[in-house]
């Protein structure tokens, strides 16, 4: 049976990733040059990396080298054990361009051996939700391929949206333009941004208002039927009230959801900023 790994851009639970039976990539990142790597929340405190961001520190995401990605890989090769690996959305970064590189390197030396690479599309618990339950196929005993099938067809279900209170984070990390900043903050415009098809983010709409941008979000399970036989998830980046808020939201529309919450972390962070809220479903095939 092969090892299963994920990364840690997944941003699930520490204590479900604990259940799984995977080995976990950290990825990382750094707050006013000093790097770390987030560990799902299990010493990573998430608070007080968002309060640093309000106080005007640095935050910074970084790729992983081919040097970590061997030191990650190759002790399940040289034990005799192949490789399932369920990322987040490659079009996220550069990372695994390195990936590539250390597992051609790899296998050179490790010519019997196979290693599957199964990409969500996704980004936090848009990736996560699919790891979780690619894990559990791998658990019952599906074969690399069959793991691998089942994230290709997942994945096209799952529906992520987020939305941000403050631009100037976006502004920051160069995905909005000094001008539109300025305009939307002016005019109190919120953006709702969501995961592609081909694993990008887009900005799709705005709306007018905190509370109206944590509605659309849940509107948009009008739009794409949401299947309650999954949980839907809330990201709760530091905004204890605005996650209680759009929990009372999903819960007047669906009583019978099942909603996890999470925390957004430091990488994704990082580029969002605080205060950011995301809402995860799964849509009913059609």
């Amino acid at each position: 049976m092969s090892k299963f790994y994920c990364d840690s851009n997944s941003e699930l639970d520490y204590k479900i990733f604990d259940e799984m039976n995977a080995t976990l990539i950290k990825m990382p990142y750094t707050l006013d040059g000093k790097e770390a790597f987030y560990d799902l929340g299990r010493q990573t405190d998430c608070h007080e990396f968002f309060e640093a961001m309000r106080k005007g520190a640095d935050a910074k995401t970084q790729a992983l080298n081919q040097f970590d990605y061997v030191q990650y890989f190759e002790p399940a090769f040289a034990a005799g054990e192949d490789i399932i690996y369920v990322s987040f959305s490659h079009a996220m970064s550069g990372t695994f361009n390195s990936l590539k590189i250390a597992v051609d390197e790899l296998k050179r030396k490790y010519p019997e051996r196979k290693f599957t690479l199964c990409n969500t599309c996704g980004i936090s618990m848009g990736c996560g939700i699919v790891v979780y339950y690619a894990a559990k196929q791998h658990a019952m005993g599906k074969s690399d391929e069959e793991v691998a099938a089942f994230v290709e067809s997942f994945r096209k279900r799952v529906r992520c949206y987020f939305t941000v209170k403050d631009l100037v984070y976006l502004k920051r990390g160069g995905r909005l333009s000094a001008f539109k900043a300025m305009m939307g903050k002016l005019l109190d415009l919120k953006p709702i941004i969501s995961m592609q098809d081909n694993g990008t983010l887009a900005n799709i709409q705005n709306v007018k208002g905190r509370k109206k941008s944590l509605h659309t979000l849940v509107d948009f399970t009008d739009k794409d039927t949401i299947d309650l036989d999954y949980p839907c998830v809330v990201m709760n980046g530091d905004t204890d009230e605005d996650t209680a808020y759009i929990k009372e939201v999903i819960k007047e529309k669906y009583p019978e959801a099942e909603i996890w919450e999470r925390e957004v972390g430091p990488v994704i962070g990082s580029h969002c900023g605080p205060d950011t809220i995301g809402f995860i479903f799964i849509a009913k095939e059609q």
